[in-house]
């Protein structure tokens, strides 16, 4: 005879093989319930509106049926999903303007939104265009050295005045680098970094609190292709 602690096990090792299934089989069978609701409530009457010129006959074919209904399902999502990116597109900018005029007109606040906001719309639409590379100098003085970003090469009366082979670098402010200054440096005495424009305009932004990664091979390989570039023009 099977003893007590025996058939406990079993019952308790069948009621877990049973849940076990359950689990497995419930999203199966949820899904199905769920497919089966969409397709009558939505593919049906969609399949009725978009393929009525199709003969009923037809149409009441099984194969024929589920295929129309699953195809016209299709439609229905793929024209909400439309409807909602259109919608997001108009609701959402209607949203952020009325933001953005509730936000400029709170003191402080529209300061700082403004000066960001400005940042933004100067450098991350034009920096590519402007700066031509992250370089470093000697400035306000020796032995001090500040990051700015490399222009042009001077040209025109300023070349022709100092007789030097000059470059203009423009240093940013911290933490509104819209505002910096125009320095017009020997070429000898701008040293090129490997550094991305955007690395170096968040190590400025963030007064040096976001220092990019750097390897020594990055630092040795560093040279002055960008400058030495504009002798050639």
């Amino acid at each position: 005879m099977i003893s007590l602690t025996k058939l406990t096990a079993m019952i308790r090792s069948i009621r877990t093989a049973f849940i076990t299934g359950l689990v497995i089989i419930l999203p199966l069978g949820v899904t199905g319930l769920v497919i089966g609701i969409i397709l009558d409530k939505i593919g049906n009457p969609a399949s009725e509106l978009f393929f009525r010129f199709i003969d009923s006959n037809i149409r009441d074919m099984p194969s024929v049926g589920i295929s129309l209904q699953v195809l016209s399902l299709i439609i229905v999502l793929t024209i909400i999903t439309i409807l909602g990116f259109g919608s997001r597109i108009f609701i959402g900018q209607f949203l952020f303007n009325s933001f953005e005029k509730v936000v400029t007109r709170v003191p402080f606040i529209n300061l700082i939104y403004n000066t960001v906001k400005q940042i933004v719309d100067t450098f991350s639409k034009q920096q590519k265009a402007i700066f031509q590379e992250t370089v470093l100098i000697e400035y306000p003085r020796k032995g001090i050295y500040a990051v700015g970003f490399l222009t042009n090469r001077a040209k025109g009366e300023i070349q022709e005045l100092t007789g030097a082979d000059l470059v203009n670098v423009f240093v940013p402010t911290t933490p509104n680098p819209t505002s910096g200054f125009l320095l017009m440096l020997p070429k000898e005495d701008v040293i090129p970094m490997k550094m991305s424009i955007s690395d170096g305009m968040k190590l400025i932004i963030s007064g040096g609190a976001v220092v990019p990664p750097f390897s020594k091979e990055q630092i040795e390989e560093a040279d002055s292709e960008t400058i030495h570039s504009m002798d050639a023009e």
